[in-house]
């Protein structure tokens, strides 16, 4: 099955949610929550992503995740990300008890689409602060893709993780994953990256880049995805978008949906001029704003 197969399964069955400006959205990906040691690459960005997850709530924003929130392959259990990220985690229950928050599952956390581990590793978490279980996510159910839509038009926003483009994220995920856990994890620690990557190898991240834009033009959608950590803006030669990640080196990226207009933001940290620290969110560039 190719890459035009698998985007296409994805979204037969995919939920569709309004678009319109009474719902807004906030798209993250590529989170990649680890269990706290070094390998754990959201971790020097958390900060940055709570800040963004609190401006968010408070605005009202349907939070979708767009796969790979939890790293699954290097870390065999969720229960110590959950731990460890507890006050992400609490924040993430709070849009889900009010139905603004919707989850993809990508490569790294495909475990997430079968139901029997979303019932016993996504229902409740251990509350560090409060020192007792609270609920999670009792009952979610992680899609392959999304569907935004606005009902007089039919504009709409093919939202999937992107892993679709590989044959070795995909459909040989199981392979990919213990290559990643037992081979490519330890090797990674003396600086030698994992080729199958699309976020670590810039000839893999080409590749599903060209595969994700060929089938947007030919099928005329405008596809929102994540796995390559590089984001991008659509232009008027290529209906395709990228959240980028919450693992580059000093920020985290996004993309904010208001009604038919796209924003691609950045959120980092900056020093006022008495030299205090303060968190900021950032519009990216002219073409970081487009209207469908």
């Amino acid at each position: 099955m190719g890459c035009r197969r698998r985007l296409n399964k994805s979204f037969k069955n995919a939920p569709v949610l309004p678009l319109s400006s009474a719902n807004n959205y906030v798209l993250f990906s590529d989170c990649h929550r680890g269990n706290g040691t070094h390998n754990d690459n959201f971790l020097h960005n958390e900060h940055l992503y709570i800040a963004a997850l609190r401006y968010y709530y408070n605005r009202g924003f349907t939070y979708i995740e767009l796969g790979d929130g939890d790293e699954l392959w290097e870390n065999q259990s969720m229960e110590p990300i959950k731990e460890i990220h507890s006050d992400v985690f609490g924040l993430l229950s709070r849009f889900y008890k009010e139905n603004r928050l919707y989850m993809i599952y990508g490569n790294h956390d495909m475990v997430k689409k079968y139901p029997s581990f979303c019932k016993r590793k996504c229902d409740s978490y251990y509350c560090t602060s409060s020192q007792c279980t609270r609920p999670l996510f009792p009952g979610i159910t992680f899609y392959p893709a999304i569907i935004l839509r606005e009902a007089a038009s039919g504009k709409s926003l093919y939202l999937t993780h992107g892993h679709q483009a590989s044959l070795m994220n995909s459909t040989l995920w199981p392979v990919n994953r213990f290559l990643v856990r037992y081979v490519w994890k330890p090797l990674e620690q003396v600086g030698i990256l994992d080729p199958t990557s699309a976020a670590k190898n810039y000839t893999t991240k080409q590749r599903s880049e060209t595969r994700l834009v060929s089938w947007a033009k030919e099928y005329n959608r405008t596809l929102v995805t994540g796995h390559t950590h590089r984001p991008m803006m659509c232009t008027e030669q290529s209906p395709y978008l990228n959240t980028g990640s919450c693992v580059h080196p000093y920020c985290v990226t996004c993309i904010e949906v208001r009604g038919c207009t796209l924003t691609l933001v950045k959120w980092y940290m900056d020093a006022h001029d008495n030299g205090s620290l303060y968190v900021e969110r950032e519009e990216l560039a002219e073409d970081g704003k487009r209207c469908l």
